[in-house]
């Protein structure tokens, strides 16, 4: 299931949830109370996540990536050691890195941009990068496949990534202070 697919279910599963209460001039229909809404909402979010969940796997399968997952569900595989510190809460790290989309579309890149620079611990970034940052070291090397909910969610980032959009970071941390 793509994005807009996922979305649109989103959307029209809430409009339906709304317009049952609505009472039209004397006819009565049966409302449903907030209880019954979050939980409808929380199915159709727990089946977006499963869709996004089923279509990183195969595209991992598909390339032979060896990838391991945290329990938030960021896949992340180091391509190459370093041999610095380890990345900390506070640090300063600057990184070269290449952002695409799950379909392989290219998005951001630090050939074209420059290398990115942060705070760890600060926010800015999305929030499966930095924790993927936060697994390396000075030197290292390597992939994220950043689910939606850790990248830009619902709303994307108002540029080049769209809605509900799956990342894939590749990364060389080039300082880290």
């Amino acid at each position: 299931m793509n994005y807009k697919v996922g979305l649109n279910i989103c959307f029209f599963v809430a409009f339906i949830l709304s317009s049952c209460s609505n009472k039209k001039e004397g006819v009565t229909t049966q409302s449903l109370d907030q209880k019954q809404i979050t939980e409808k909402l929380v199915e159709a979010n727990i089946a977006a996540i499963k869709a996004e969940n089923l279509q990183i796997d195969k595209l991992i399968v598909s390339k032979r990536w060896k990838m391991s997952e945290t329990p938030t569900g960021l896949r992340y595989q180091i391509i190459e050691n370093g041999n610095g510190n380890n990345a900390s809460l506070t640090k300063r790290v600057r990184f070269e890195y290449d952002v695409k989309l799950i379909s392989g579309e290219e998005v951001y890149s630090s050939a074209k941009t420059g290398p990115k620079e942060f705070r760890l611990g600060s926010g800015g970034v999305e929030s499966g990068l930095e924790e993927g940052i936060l697994l390396l070291k000075l030197g290292d090397k390597a992939r994220f496949i950043i689910p939606s909910y850790l990248a830009h969610g619902l709303s994307g980032d108002q540029d080049k990534i769209p809605p509900k959009a799956t990342l894939i970071y590749t990364i060389k941390i080039i300082d880290l202070e």
